[in-house]
């Protein structure tokens, strides 16, 4: 009897419990999928991104053709040459024959072979001497219908890009690995913050690759103001004292992909550099970084402590030229000393009959400028460039004879103006490696080359760059290797380190001089110098996080 009604007791407790157990069920179900229900749930907050934060739609998963790609090459003038032209316009120019992997001193120089895309889109191998010669004769008709100061070659016309073919392989090699369009704006940085959903903390001991990145809006942008910088920036470059009314482009800072870059304080900077000297040598493109410097050291204030040393170093103003031939300027406080050299091409320029003032110059390629050999113990860093003064008209302008081994060039390889060119980057590099144990404190570096962004033409039949909203909307620099392939292959296994920041200024389309030049000719266009505050800023906010 008590067994009969023990069990009973069982079997209604166990079915209560499944009766519960089934409600339960059928009510968390319920809730998850019943409006009526979630509307009794707490809302989710969204983020709200300002439009200047939202990228402007971007496409996920377009990565740019090598065609759209148009990396621009680096040259320079030598200082006895300045005219007044150059100083007005200082458009130096690229020549189609100008970049090279491999160094002509540890390596053989890479292959005859340039490769070229043209209007039809189709690859063009083996240029001969005949088209080069054509080529050559057009640019130099050109030129004596609008100038040798200008830009020269019809490369970088969009639509068309350079690559090189290398000697065995055969192989083309590309300009850019990778650049590819985020997929959605939560890639884009907060307004004057940190994006710390790309920012990640590197490694211990793993150096930072600073080219790699994107452009963010930072309200906190420029660092110092266009009009106040007088002292130091020349005019022609300050776009707010053109008639430019937009300068949405001071406004973009460069956020390395893997790691945070330093801020940059022009007292950090001083302090950093207390004692010690830092030393550009190039060409206008290298100035330009010169001033963006001292504007930035300074923010744009006027400095009277500030003492010319120019005399230390031998930079003076010869007469009947435009402008000195660099300029040194030592800040007191910390006794740190900022000075350019102007050096067109990196090689050693001298007059070939000094008795005859209506000589031509030596240009050898295989020597460093004087003023190097001369002043390298002086400097705690040194900047070199060169780049896009190497092409014909420069050279018949400025009566250049090319020089090897001390004596005129008879090696019908380096009558090509890239060969030339990459004979004196990968041999200025060289000898700047070998004087490192000489001077161990020296940190030495080569910067890859500024590109041009001329568009539906060259400086002088039209080409224009008049863009205001930049490539570089929801575009990130994901490649492994530099677009300057020469300047890499240069400074490959030497103690010189690579500035590179061709790929980064490539998206940046928009910061150029433009149509707004102080001294502009109807149809013709700056798309080779930058507007400053600018794009240079920001090749100082990486030298500065790499000294």
């Amino acid at each position: 009897m008590m067994k009969g009604g023990l069990y009973g007791l069982r079997a209604r407790e166990l079915a209560m419990v499944t009766i519960v157990l089934m409600c339960t069920t059928f009510l968390i179900w319920a809730w998850e999928k019943t409006p009526l229900l979630t509307a009794f749930m707490p809302p989710q907050t969204h983020l709200q991104l300002t439009p200047d934060v939202i990228v402007n739609k971007p496409v996920a998963g377009v990565v740019f053709s090598e065609s759209q790609i148009i990396v621009g090459k680096d040259v320079s003038s030598f200082p006895e040459k300045l005219t007044e032209n150059d100083e007005e316009l200082n458009l130096d120019l690229a020549d189609p024959e100008n970049s090279v992997q491999s160094s002509p001193t540890r390596q053989e120089i890479n292959s005859d072979l340039l490769t070229t895309t043209d209007q039809n889109g189709e690859i063009r191998t083996n240029v001969s001497e005949e088209e080069e010669e054509a080529k050559d004769k057009q640019i130099q008709e050109a030129e004596k219908k609008g100038g040798v100061e200008g830009p020269t070659s019809p490369t970088e016309v969009e639509g068309k890009h350079l690559k090189m073919v290398d000697q065995n392989s055969k192989q083309v090699g590309p300009i850019l690995d990778m650049v590819t369009r985020t997929g959605s704006p939560s890639s884009s940085s907060v307004v004057g913050g940190k994006d710390d959903r790309n920012l990640t903390i590197l490694k211990e001991n793993q150096a930072c690759n600073y080219a790699k990145g994107k452009w963010v809006p930072d309200n906190n942008r420029p660092l110092y103001s266009g009009f106040d910088c007088k002292q130091w920036l020349s005019g022609m470059w300050a776009c707010r004292l053109t008639q430019r009314t937009d300068f949405a482009y001071e406004k973009l800072r460069w956020q390395p992909k893997y790691c945070q870059m330093e801020e940059f304080e022009g007292s950090k900077f001083l302090r950093k550099m207390q004692g010690k000297t830092l030393a550009f040598v190039g060409d206008s493109l290298g100035r330009q970084q010169y001033q963006s410097l001292m504007c930035m050291i300074t923010g744009g204030k006027e400095r009277h402590d500030v003492i010319d040393v120019g005399n230390e170093y031998g930079i003076i103003q010869a007469r009947g030229n435009a402008r000195p031939n660099g300029w040194a300027y030592r800040f007191p406080s910390t006794n740190t000393t900022i000075l350019y050299y102007w050096s067109a091409s990196l090689c050693d320029v001298e007059p070939i009959d000094k008795t005859n003032p209506t000589t031509d110059y030596a240009m050898h390629l295989d020597r460093p400028p004087a003023f190097l050999r001369q002043f390298l113990h002086k400097f705690d860093v040194l900047v070199l460039n060169t780049g896009h003064h190497w092409n014909r008209g420069k050279l018949i302008a400025n009566k250049w004879v090319m020089y090897v081994g001390g004596v005129p060039n008879t090696n019908k390889d380096l009558a090509m103006i890239w060969k030339a060119k990459n004979l004196t980057v990968y041999s200025i590099v060289d000898w700047v490696n070998s004087q490192l144990p000489k001077y161990p404190g020296l940190k030495a570096f080569y910067r890859t080359i500024s590109p041009r962004h001329f568009v539906g033409g060259d400086w002088n039949t039209g080409g224009s760059c008049d863009k205001t909203t930049p490539m570089s909307v929801g575009i990130e620099v994901l490649q492994d290797k530099s677009s300057d392939e020469s300047a890499a292959g240069a400074v490959k296994g030497t103690g010189v380190k690579l500035l590179d920041i061709t790929a980064l200024s490539q998206l940046r389309d928009e910061g150029h001089i433009s149509r707004f030049s102080q001294s502009a000719r109807s149809g013709v266009q700056d798309c080779l110098h930058w507007c400053l505050p600018g794009v240079p800023d920001t090749w100082n906010e990486i030298l500065f996080a790499q000294i």
